[in-house]
């Protein structure tokens, strides 16, 4: 795609970008319940910091959990207990999220297929148990009562239409970090570690360090989510780390599309609200329908839904297109219009 030319692709994608934005800031005052959409963003967050790792660098972590879950923890705990302030709190979280991406990073980069995402998975299990052992987390009740503060000392959260635009604005620069780091140089050196990474090695780049500092950065932006949800609900529970919610997050990504920006937002806006919608109509069974509906998606929709709208419009714009390069082309397609 040209700089004077922009595909009808490109178009509907900024459209839908700009459409976004303006749903969310006018959510509100259309009778939206703001925490809902709060909670939704947070896990739209978390799918995003996943994506970065497996939809740009080629990595499946089955572990995503402990920084999520983790830094749930960490920022329920300094903020109830300590007294911190809400933005200490979600520094806190995101440090500590880090700092586990890297002790999990070092040890699982050596691996690479299903033998990296078992490692992530038997490590993030590991924080499963200390965060049920160690007394700060309330065991199997959790942390409970996690007041939101004053933001900077000034401005107080506990309004929910406050909260609601303190998330948003947090979510929006988040979102536009990651795009800034696919966008960059380091950016396309994971895309062509993702797509080549033998290559890679044989043109002198030290692929594990590249590799590492995805690991962590997803990490990190896993954590932002984790304390952001802990500080909007007001509580962190055992199913924050559980590796179930690694296995949601992952779900979430796949619906709506791996590799692109706007997917796994998506993704995990349809999960969310199946779960809440269903939750009470149908009990323990709307894991058997979004199951069922994960399943269609994979058979009918492979590159997920996102994905398979882009490679359609690619198609549209050049017809002798074949499919395989349809969805690598859908997918930068996507990502040079964030």
């Amino acid at each position: 795609m040209t700089p004077t030319r922009m595909t009808r692709a490109a178009r509907l994608t900024r459209i839908a970008y700009i459409g976004m934005l303006v749903l969310l800031l006018v959510a509100p005052l259309l009778g939206l319940y703001p925490v809902f959409v709060m909670k939704l963003l947070c896990f739209a967050l978390f799918a995003c910091a996943l994506n970065l790792l497996l939809g740009f660098t080629g990595l499946l972590s089955f572990g995503h959990a402990a920084f999520f879950g983790g830094a749930a923890y960490v920022c329920g705990w300094f903020i109830k207990a300590q007294h911190w302030s809400p933005e200490l709190g979600l520094l806190a979280g995101v440090v500590v999220a880090a700092l586990i991406g890297l002790a999990i990073g070092l040890v699982a980069i050596r691996r690479q297929g299903i033998y990296f995402a078992m490692i992530t998975l038997a490590m993030a299990q590991m924080v499963f148990f200390v965060c049920l052992q160690a007394p700060f987390t309330g065991g199997e009740d959790g942390l409970q009562g996690v007041p939101r503060g004053a933001l900077f000392g000034l401005l107080r959260l506990d309004s929910d239409t406050t909260m609601y635009y303190f998330v948003v604005v947090v979510f929006v620069l988040a979102f536009l970090v990651i795009s800034r780091i696919v966008h960059s140089p380091y950016g396309q050196v994971l895309k062509m570690i993702r797509e080549n990474e033998p290559r890679a090695i044989s043109l002198g780049y030290q692929v594990d360090r590249y590799k590492l500092l995805a690991f962590v950065l997803s990490a990190a932006l896993a954590g932002l989510a984790g304390s952001l949800k802990t500080l909007v609900m007001g509580f962190a529970s055992l199913t924050d780390v559980h590796w179930s919610m690694s296995g949601e997050v992952i779900l979430m990504t796949l619906v709506g599309g791996v590799g692109t920006f706007f997917g796994p937002a998506l993704g995990a806006g349809i999960v969310s609200s199946l779960q809440d919608q269903l939750a009470d109509k149908v009990g323990a069974w709307v894991t058997v329908i979004i199951g069922v509906i994960f399943v269609v998606c994979v058979l009918a929709f492979r590159r997920g839904i996102v994905g398979e709208a882009l490679a359609y419009f690619e198609r549209r714009r050049r017809p002798g297109a074949g499919a395989p390069g349809a969805a690598t082309t859908a997918q930068a397609t996507d990502t040079d219009v964030a």
